[in-house]
């Protein structure tokens, strides 16, 4: 069985998912550094240590922000 979900506003499906799988399991998945993201599940910021025992659902809106490092240019 798959899961699908809106990731980022686009309509993603994922084999590896099923509904009932955590938020870490989709960063998983995404193949992310949990260390450099952050994630909105239905407009709700999701704290990295909650994403263990948050659950998906079927059609869940996950926004996931990539922080990127940066600096001056001279």
């Amino acid at each position: 069985m798959s899961l699908t979900i809106h990731l980022n506003g686009d309509q993603r499906s994922f084999s590896e998912l099923e509904t009932g799988s955590a938020i870490v399991d989709l960063i998983t998945a995404l193949g992310l550094k949990a260390d450099r993201i952050a994630v909105e599940q239905n407009g709700e910021i999701i704290p990295r240590s909650q994403w263990s025992g948050t659950l998906l659902k079927e059609k869940d809106k996950i926004e996931v922000v990539h922080f990127v490092g940066g600096g001056l240019i001279a």
